[in-house]
């Protein structure tokens, strides 16, 4: 295949699972030869990890999916070096693709949707008019995702689905021992830990986590909970955990930079969300050994086989969460198996090389 040459969009600040998979697609384009260069904002923590892997990256101040001047300037900057694929990773870089890509004209369009959300969400109606313009090829990361966007009346043959794919080789040079990890954070060796990692969003869920806190501590007394993550959430959160006096069993962490680090000093991982695309901390709990206790729900149930790397239970349900949970702190020898198969089953099925080469076969229909 001849040489392709690649401008992702990425529009947010934050460092999230959307952004490190951006970011693994990019690099992985290049180390196969071919030209990948990432647009984001200034300010973004994309923009400074692209740049520190040696990857060419064009910095730009955005004022929402609607700013005309970013998607002239977009659009002028697409003309000039001749691309053959403009991919937007952001709902906002949606927005501004389309937009950009009215101005100019060459490259072939690909949107990649992350979330299992219905398009129609937004209440200026903006999704009913993007979605159906200027897009020539959508890359859903599950077929939960897929289907969501089906029904919402995108052609099935116009979504391909490519998983996310978890860096094992990043996984394994994790330096800080588990050990090391609950001491910083003040835990002892032999209580068993239980950590949610995920932003404090409302589709996340956290608040059954919290609430299935007093049946867990009622059948495992020395457990202590983590949820980790920063977000709009975390003041409701604060509050329930008051309202039902497990403050000394569950504690919210805030952002954490060594999060691998910290999955794998759990015992296990809970992921109570009500909606989910994938969710690449399953993956990597999976990949690191760790059993997950997770909610039935959108993509999770292609990410987490029930009885192999771990448990689903029902979403929105705090007392089957709490038993699943505890039964599973009460029972080293099955989370231990439990690791063990989701380990295998994780680095076998969703590694960065097939979530890179996936894309590139979407790339490869479309150009040739």
């Amino acid at each position: 295949m001849r040489r392709l040459s690649t401008l992702h969009l990425n529009t947010e600040r934050t460092w999230r699972g959307g952004e490190r998979q951006t970011l693994y697609l990019a690099e992985g384009l290049c180390a196969r030869g071919h030209l990948a260069r990432v647009l984001c904002r200034a300010d973004s923590e994309l923009g400074r990890r692209a740049r520190a892997s040696g990857l060419e990256v064009i910095e730009m101040t955005v004022h929402g999916e609607l700013d005309v001047v970013a998607g002239w300037r977009i659009a002028r900057h697409v003309r000039r070096e001749g691309y053959d694929i403009l991919h937007m990773h952001t709902s906002h870089a949606h927005g501004l693709g389309i937009l950009a890509s009215a101005l100019c004209r060459g490259p072939r369009r690909v949107v990649h949707r992350r979330v299992d959300f219905s398009i129609f969400r937004n209440r200026l109606r903006i999704s009913r008019f993007k979605y159906r313009l200027g897009v020539d090829r959508y890359v859903a990361i599950s077929a939960a995702v897929k289907a969501a966007m089906v029904a919402d009346g995108i052609a099935a043959e116009r979504i391909a689905v490519v998983p996310s794919g978890v860096d094992t080789a990043r996984l394994d040079r994790i330096e800080e021992s588990p050990a090391a990890v609950r001491r910083v954070l003040g835990l002892e060796l032999d209580w068993p830990v239980v950590g949610c990692v995920a932003h404090l969003a409302w589709h996340k869920g956290q608040e059954f986590l919290v609430r299935a806190a007093p049946r867990l501590i009622a059948r495992v007394p020395e457990v202590r909970i983590l949820i980790v993550g920063e977000g709009p959430r975390r003041a409701a959160l604060e509050a329930e955990i008051r309202a039902l006096g497990v403050g000394d069993r569950v504690r919210l962490t805030g952002f954490r930079a060594d999060v691998l680090a910290l999955v794998r000093a759990l015992d296990v991982l809970a992921m109570p969300s009500v909606m989910e695309g994938l969710n690449t901390t399953l993956l990597d709990a999976q990949a690191l050994g760790i059993p997950v206790v997770a909610t039935r729900v959108g993509g999770i149930p292609e990410a987490v086989a029930d009885g192999e790397g771990g448990v689903l239970v029902p979403p929105r349900d705090p007392a089957a969460l709490a038993e699943a949970l505890a039964d599973l702190c009460a029972d080293p020898a099955r989370r231990a198996a439990l690791g063990q198969r989701g380990r295998a089953w994780v680095r076998e099925r969703f590694s960065v090389d097939r979530m890179v080469e996936g894309v590139l076969a979407v790339y490869r229909e479309l150009v040739e």
